[in-house]
């Protein structure tokens, strides 16, 4: 998360709505004049942290009604924390505006925090944590991730990366080859065991703790889905990279901690691999698409500079499997038709 200030005037009114809203909070004695930014995401949430007169500090949200819906950070936040994880306190809310008052959980997240002597303990913290929320997973209990959600967000790829980004028109024919490569991911996809996700679960979006457990943040959006998107979301982040063998050694850490917590997860290590990549794949393209869509559509051109390593990690995958050669084509021709547009990859 990067800080970030925002001067125009609708978000200045809605500042002073939020400032106005915390003085009205008297029994946490804030002080609403030391209100700055805390945090920003990909989504119209802001977060600010604001003082306490005992020398604590909270977070503030702004999550403007027409855009977003506190009602279902506050559902799932209730939920994770049943589990045991560390999320953030719902302390007062004033939903009809969009505004909520949260514990702070610090400000040093995993991607600030990572390095090669950092990384293996803190992702083991992550795992553990997924895995702890997972092993709680109930049906019916959030938004079910089925295959109309899944396509919907692959097809984030032809709309805003390849028409969008490459101003690129497809063929009927790369058209058809594409939705053939799209239909074999979302046959694994779909048969894979379902469980609570995250949705983002992402060095981004954990916080370091004292306790080792890790702070879990922007999970809002989170369905009951398959069981490998969070790790793949997790390992093969698309703002850090680990090689290959690191890569694998969690995912096989993750594979048999979930086996002996009683997790369905593939009993073949190498089917639950296959499994992580086909799901991180749909991952990929879908953040292709909404890096992309960032850019054009809401003007938050830093996302461009992360296209690369999505791409690199696209590729690789599509390269490893015989049923996903088409798309390995289709990305080799739309990167000759970008070379002679100037567009690097």
């Amino acid at each position: 998360m990067q800080l970030q200030t925002d001067t125009g005037t609708s978000s200045d009114v809605r500042l002073t709505q939020l400032q106005g809203w915390l003085a009205g909070l008297p029994s946490l004695a804030l002080k609403p004049e030391t209100i700055r930014p805390a945090s920003s995401d990909a989504s119209f949430r802001r977060y600010f942290r604001v003082d306490a007169n005992d020398g604590r500090s909270f977070i503030a949200m702004d999550a403007p009604p027409a855009q977003e819906n506190v009602q279902s950070f506050i559902h799932v936040a209730g939920i994770l924390s049943e589990t045991g994880v560390s999320v953030p306190n719902v302390l007062a809310q004033d939903v009809e505006n969009g505004f909520l008052l949260l514990t702070d959980l610090g400000s040093t997240t995993y991607l600030h925090q990572l390095s090669l002597d950092t990384a293996h303990k803190l992702y083991i913290d992550a795992i553990d944590a997924l895995i702890r929320i997972q092993v709680q997973s109930k049906p019916g209990v959030l938004p079910e991730y089925d295959r109309e959600l899944l396509l919907k967000e692959l097809m984030l790829f032809p709309d805003w990366y390849i028409g969008k980004h490459l101003n690129v028109t497809l063929s009927e024919a790369q058209t058809a080859e594409l939705m053939k490569t799209f239909y074999s991911i979302l046959a694994n996809n779909q048969a894979q065991p379902q469980v609570y996700v995250h949705r983002d679960y992402h060095s981004r979006n954990l916080m370091v703790l004292g306790d080792g457990n890790p702070g879990i943040l922007d999970f809002q959006d989170a369905v009951y889905g398959p069981i490998t998107y969070d790790l793949a979301s997790l390992l093969r982040d698309a703002y850090v990279q680990w090689d290959e063998e690191m890569v694998l050694d969690l995912a096989i850490r993750y594979w048999e901690r979930a086996k002996r917590a009683g997790l369905p997860v593939n009993p073949d290590i190498d089917a639950f691999y296959r499994d992580f990549e086909f799901m991180g794949l749909q991952r990929h393209l879908k953040v292709l698409g909404i890096f992309a869509r960032l850019n054009y559509r809401d003007g938050k051109d830093a996302y461009l500079n992360d296209l690369p390593l999505v791409m690199e990690y696209t590729r690789k995958t599509a390269q490893r499997y015989r049923e996903l050669a088409p798309l390995v084509r289709l990305l080799d021709a739309l990167e000759n038709k970008a070379a002679e547009v100037g567009y690097t990859f």
